[in-house]
């Protein structure tokens, strides 16, 4: 049968995933009476609750005789290990782009990369619909971004469909007709995409994609680059230096079909498979005919650039809620990780009882500690702190990231404000549609760590932040941190509404009454920029007078409540974050007073 292979790019939340639903209905790859859940390829929980992809797949779809095997590539720039493998993968992308927000970062990162592989793009304009929406400004953006990426002529003469994935169409007029449904652009992808180019002798394939399954053990995805595959055949593993990795036999090859992986045969050159049976062999490795010596290139994987501390959790509440605490699970479980997850990078500290993690930013470290509070870990992590780097001369480099805000003209000033604080240089300010700006700047990494939750606050939730990777720069000096202080609880116990009343005016509170405390972990914020521990167990005292208007109830202020992002973001140095199965609570990283003083003096000292 013959063979199509694309890649679906688009910014976090333009409707690829939505896209790929329909799709899959209008080729016939669900039954007319199937219960199909909304967003088939958000495979698990965190995608579906964040409306995100993570982690990238493939499906395939069967139009006209041919087989079109499709990737959904993760939007998001912090989960760009996975594009940069995948689309070595594919001929061609379809780069789909919101009407109305046009080019984002994102979407930029990532056909950056597909243009550098030499992709010919096929562009999607989605959302149609949107009453904001402006096709013929955003056509002359993607042109320009394809131009500001050094895109050959071949790239820039690219075809353009207009269309609303959620509705199911897709036409060259911005009109329609609708009742075709997708059929333009499936039909577009045939004749746009080129065949897989197929190299002569044995077989070769280079792994793409990781996972592991309880049943077949490790399975790796990747495109056949040469030659053809059955069952229990014997195949070698090469490293990205030519070594001999490990040697095995093939236990299964699993094609994908609609959603469904189906065991095969037999696979050939240029199919998208996956492959079981081998126990070593990883992402990058090459699996080939163990009469093949030379490894083949892998695409160059972007370097970490933000790290934290993962701690096995020492609080005295540690190992009541979670059952994996101790050290040697936390290590097989974050090694595990980053055998699938190439942009991840761990160090073990000397101690053995903390980890280095180096991610993409933060939403990569978070959904990594979301995902292992939900199998039942129990830790204690740090603040994300940036990787810097010393160029030849020794002098000091930091990250900085590119960063596009969309915000209302009445609250672009206290914007660019803000960014000006954390040593942000403006390059770009320009209307972008319905009383809306959008600001680009180059900022320091480091500075943009929790300045979401605060953007949001200053815009009243109407700015959208995106991000992205831009290179290192000489280090841009001293940025301001956190200017309030934090109410500590003095002893272990149980905290007491009557007690967090009379707290009230020191601060707001970030626990509810009942919630179990100890000495040194956080309860509050303190309205002034100095630490002060309170008594929050404090009960009242009862006796037997009785006096009109004493007895009422205790009326409290609603909590802070601090989500696993916005903690992250708010602790700072001395600070750690305690993640459990049931609970996150905040506390100092050293509990004892008298060990902070001494901490403090140290610091000083330095």
């Amino acid at each position: 049968m013959a063979l199509r292979n694309i890649a679906i790019i688009a910014h976090v939340d333009h409707g690829k995933t939505t896209l790929v639903d329909e799709l899959l209905k209008q080729s016939g790859s669900f039954r007319e009476n199937q219960r199909v859940a909304e967003r088939v390829m958000d495979s698990n929980d965190l995608e579906k609750e964040r409306g995100i992809t993570i982690l990238a797949k493939a499906t395939s779809v069967e139009w006209k005789g041919v087989r079109i095997n499709i990737v959904d590539t993760p939007g998001h720039a912090d989960f760009g290990g996975e594009v940069e493998r995948i689309l070595s993968m594919v001929d061609g992308a379809i780069v789909l782009v919101d009407s109305s927000e046009g080019p984002m970062p994102q979407t930029k990162f990532v056909v950056s990369k597909a243009l550098k592989v030499g992709l010919r793009p096929i562009v999607a304009i989605n959302k149609i619909d949107r009453p904001d929406g402006r096709h013929e400004e955003v056509i002359n953006e993607v042109f320009d971004l394809f131009a500001n990426l050094d895109a050959t002529d071949e790239q820039l003469d690219f075809p353009i469909l207009y269309g609303s994935g959620r509705d199911g169409w897709m036409n060259v007029n911005p009109e329609g007709p609708k009742d075709e449904g997708l059929a333009p652009l499936l039909d577009l992808v045939l004749k746009h995409v080129p065949e897989p180019t197929v190299e002569e002798g044995p077989f070769r394939m280079i792994g793409t994609i990781l996972e592991a399954n309880p049943f077949l053990g490790r399975i790796i995805t990747g495109r056949i680059a040469s030659g053809s595959i059955k069952p229990n055949q014997a195949v070698k593993v090469l490293g990205q230096d030519g070594k001999l990795i490990e040697t095995g036999r093939i236990s299964k090859i699993l094609a994908f079909r609609g959603i469904e992986r189906t065991a095969i045969d037999e696979a050939h050159a240029g199919d998208i498979v996956a492959i079981a049976g081998l126990s070593k062999g990883t992402v990058a490795d090459t699996f080939c005919d163990p009469s093949v010596s030379e490894a083949m290139k892998a695409q160059p994987i972007d370097p970490p650039t933000v790290t934290m501390s993962f701690i096995v959790n020492d609080s005295p509440l540690a190992g009541t809620e979670g059952d994996k605490v101790t050290s040697r699970v936390i290590r097989d479980r974050l090694f595990k990780e980053a055998e699938g997850n190439v942009a991840l990078k761990i160090e073990e500290a000397e101690g053995k009882d903390s980890f280095y993690v180096s991610g993409r930013g933060e939403l990569q470290l978070a959904v990594l500690i979301e995902t292992m509070r939900r199998e039942g870990f129990e830790l204690a992590v740090s603040r994300p702190r940036v990787v810097m780097h010393k160029d030849e001369s020794g002098q000091l480099l930091e990250p900085i990231e590119e960063v596009v805000v969309d915000v209302d003209e009445e609250h672009s000033g206290v914007v660019v404000q803000k960014m000006s604080e954390r040593k942000a240089e403006m390059v770009e300010l320009r209307p972008s549609g319905g009383n809306r700006l959008r600001l680009r700047f180059y900022a320091p990494t480091r500075g943009l760590i929790g300045y979401q939750s605060e953007l949001l606050t200053d815009t009243r939730g109407t700015a959208i932040m995106n991000r992205l990777f831009h290179d290192y720069q000489p280090y841009k000096g001293v940025i301001g941190g956190r200017v309030n202080g934090v109410l500590l609880a003095n002893a272990a116990g149980e905290a007491v509404a009557y007690a967090m009343f009379n707290l009230e005016d020191r601060g707001p509170m970030i626990i509810e009454p009942g919630e179990k405390v100890y000495a040194g972990m956080i309860i509050g914020i303190h309205t002034r920029d100095n630490d002060l521990e309170v008594n929050v167990l404090k009960g009242k005292q009862l006796t037997n007078i009785r006096a009109a208007g004493k007895d009422e109830a205790v009326k409290l202020t609603p909590p802070i409540r601090m989500t696993l992002d916005r903690a992250l973001s708010w602790i700072q140095e001395d600070e750690l974050m305690e993640v459990t199965p049931k609970n996150i609570r905040l506390r100092k990283m050293y509990l004892d007073a008298n060990d902070r003083k001494r901490f403090e003096k140290s610091k000083a000292a330095l």
